[in-house]
């Protein structure tokens, strides 16, 4: 008998403390697993964009074209410079909800050219493929807010809210984004090819934005419309930059009023972590049935 056993009855608790500590290393190792599988496929993707920088044409220059049209074309009947700053806000939040579709063609793409099937023959966790995507296209989500910021600037749009109150703001902004990268996940595993993803994908998000106070207030909208702005995650997460940043609506816009407006940031908050849950496990299923297939 060893030293390290000389000593202990059968019973004592020592060998179920062995097995409890045996147990809390090998989730430490599947959990560390998990992140470093997932760093190698973010970076993956990353190299990607960098080798094939044109992807990243519809994640800046589009919001640019946004911009230009609401500020300038529309943006002299609706208030000038005042509603310039108004709709920086809502051009940010509208940039990472069309970022989507980034994650959608990409990880449809990899679907179709048959890149989760070698995946799938690797010794990697499966949270890895789609949680590296997310992260990945989070970081294409920051290139294209700090060139919006840029253009806001140059268009007159500036943060009077406090540093902290800017940096609230752009958090909501980020947990949203990683929010809307996880439907942009659930929608590429279900489309299976980059066509479908393409027309899939902007089927929700032209509705979704634009019955909304990204551009306009909620409550100038008639009847159901505007119930469904008012509650609309979107609005949301526009208001809250907007309490933050302290860029108020125009003068003659109608007053948002109601719980969603007088507590946007926490319902903006509360929507993002209920898209990353509900959005997050669906995801999971999806692609354990496609890795079956």
């Amino acid at each position: 008998m060893d030293g390290s056993t000389a000593g202990r009855v059968p019973g004592d608790g020592g060998e179920a403390a062995d097995v409890a500590a045996h147990l809390r290393a090998a989730e430490g190792h599947r959990i560390r697993r998990i992140f470093d599988d997932s760093a190698v496929i973010a970076f993956r993707n990353i190299l990607t964009i960098r080798r094939v920088p044109t992807l990243l044409v519809s994640a800046t220059v589009q919001p640019l074209m946004f911009v230009a049209l609401f500020a300038y074309v529309f943006g002299a009947s609706l208030g000038g410079g005042e509603y310039r700053e108004f709709l920086m806000a809502g051009i940010f939040t509208q940039t990472v909800v069309f970022n989507a579709a980034f994650t959608t063609v990409g990880l449809s793409g990899d679907l179709q050219h048959g890149l989760i099937d070698r995946f799938r023959s690797l010794p990697m966790s499966r949270l890895a493929v789609v949680l590296g995507r997310t992260v990945s296209d989070f970081a294409v989500n920051a290139i294209s807010v700090t060139v919006m910021v840029g253009c806001g600037y140059l268009i007159g749009w500036r943060i009077t809210g406090g540093l902290g109150a800017a940096l609230a703001a752009f958090g909501i902004l980020a947990l949203f984004a990683f929010a809307m990268s996880w439907v942009g996940v659930l929608t590429g595993l279900l489309a299976r090819s980059v066509e479908v993803a393409q027309s899939v994908g902007f089927l929700w998000m032209f509705p979704l934005t634009f019955i909304s106070s990204a551009f306009i207030s909620a409550q100038s909208l008639p009847g159901p419309l505007r119930v469904i702005a008012e509650w609309n995650p979107i609005t949301a997460v526009a208001t809250s930059g907007r309490q933050l940043f302290g860029t108020p609506a125009p003068p003659d816009f109608p007053v948002a009023s109601g719980w969603p407006a007088d507590n946007a940031p926490m319902y903006a908050l509360l929507c993002a972590a209920t898209i990353i849950v509900v959005f997050g496990t669906l995801s999971l299923l999806s692609y354990r049935r496609v890795a079956r297939a």
